[in-house]
């Protein structure tokens, strides 16, 4: 079988964001995302630049990749890699750190026996779509264990965290349309770069990208209904499609039909 059709992603069922991949070569350009990337390496030698560094992952190790860091991904040898992998926003791993911030693990893989526990949780039932308990339980295990290997993190003051939520809440109800951060600081009160700080403390990014993402994610589940990515690109606020596709590269890797072409559902 040629390289390239070894190539798939394959989505699990449910709510939570989880893919089950194999490629070969190079996979993916550098790309960044605003969620967590925690998967575990099933197969082959996963390699990724990470942070300015190569890392190579192996059958077992855990990934812990942090919002808005740039990554590629790569075979490591002449074999295809398989993994999996789920992408938990920040605001669920903020359920739990209540405005504590986020955990970062250095490197992006790990080998501690604390994380393997909830990161299988996630992982393991790949078919399965994880009961909202279940889903409670794996996050807050999980926050709590990257917590207790990377150290406690600062408390963000109350009234900086209430302004970062009402900001992500007014992007939440407007993403087809324009948002400044005079719209943002008119709506929380808040300091316009003081807000700014305080949002990429809590969701690890900024306003603008966050809104950027969201729109992304929209157009992704239309692509994997059906929809061609020139109407999707229209129906999520994208200037045009070429402003889509240089978006959707740098978020995750592959252009809008690559993606399309490699991702199926369960």
């Amino acid at each position: 079988m040629a390289a390239k059709e070894r190539n798939w992603i394959v989505r699990a069922p449910g709510p939570v964001e989880r893919i089950e991949a194999c490629f070969s070569g190079r996979a993916f350009a550098p790309h960044r995302h605003d969620t967590y990337a925690i998967g575990i390496t099933l197969g082959g030698v996963q390699s990724f630049r990470y942070r300015g560094v190569a890392r190579h992952s192996l059958p077992g190790q855990i990934l812990v990749l942090h919002p808005d860091e740039v990554h590629d991904g790569y075979a490591g040898d002449d074999r295809a890699f398989r993994y999996r992998t789920a992408y938990l926003a920040p605001r669920d791993f903020q359920k739990v750190l209540r405005g504590r911030s986020l955990p970062f693990v250095e490197g992006g893989i790990s080998d501690d026996p604390r994380l393997h526990a909830p990161v299988r949780a996630l992982l393991d039932d790949y078919a399965d779509i994880v009961s909202p308990l279940g889903w409670e339980d794996a996050l807050f295990d999980l926050v709590t264990a990257l917590e207790d290997i990377c150290g406690g993190s600062r408390m963000l003051g109350r009234a900086n965290r209430q302004a970062a939520l009402s900001a992500r809440a007014y992007i939440d109800a407007r993403l087809e349309r324009e948002v400044t951060l005079d719209d943002l600081e008119r709506t929380t009160g808040q300091d316009r770069w003081q807000l700014s700080r305080d949002f990429r403390a809590l969701f690890g990014t900024s306003p603008y990208r966050y809104l950027v993402l969201r729109r992304l994610d929209k157009a992704r589940s239309l692509m994997l209904n059906g929809t061609a990515p020139s109407a999707a690109a229209y129906a999520c606020g994208f200037a045009d499609q070429s402003h889509f596709g240089r978006h959707f590269k740098r978020a995750f890797g592959l252009t809008p039909q690559a993606w399309v072409r490699t991702a199926r559902s369960f």
